[in-house]
């Protein structure tokens, strides 16, 4: 069953978008969508708050996730948080088994 963690990054004066650009463009990013029951690492802009990034970071189990964070990817991501001066709150949720039930599966559009 997978684990979802939606992470908000907020700022000022841009500081949360400046903070995921430097984790895409320094490969940090990469590196973790690379780690091993990594599932999902990408980060979106909330249109209402241009202070706030969110990422949403999906993984395999809870094995998955204690690896990432006892690996040394994260000082790197702990340092970036403090040079852009982040705030931070968390989500997160587990993985239905059963999937999206029948009542709601019918309002998706593919």
């Amino acid at each position: 069953m997978s684990i979802t963690v939606n992470l908000y990054y907020t700022g000022k004066d841009g500081n949360a978008r400046k903070f995921a650009q430097e984790m895409e463009e320094s490969g940090t990013a990469a590196a973790i969508r690379g780690e091993d029951g990594n599932l999902k690492y990408e980060y979106f802009f909330p249109m209402q708050d241009p202070e706030t990034v969110l990422l949403i970071d999906s993984w395999r189990d809870q094995t998955a996730i204690d690896a990432h964070h006892a690996s040394p990817m994260m000082e790197k991501i702990a340092a970036l948080r403090e040079k852009y001066d982040l705030h931070m709150r968390a989500e997160r949720y587990r993985e239905d088994e059963e999937g999206l039930p029948e009542r709601d599966a019918r309002f998706i559009r593919k």
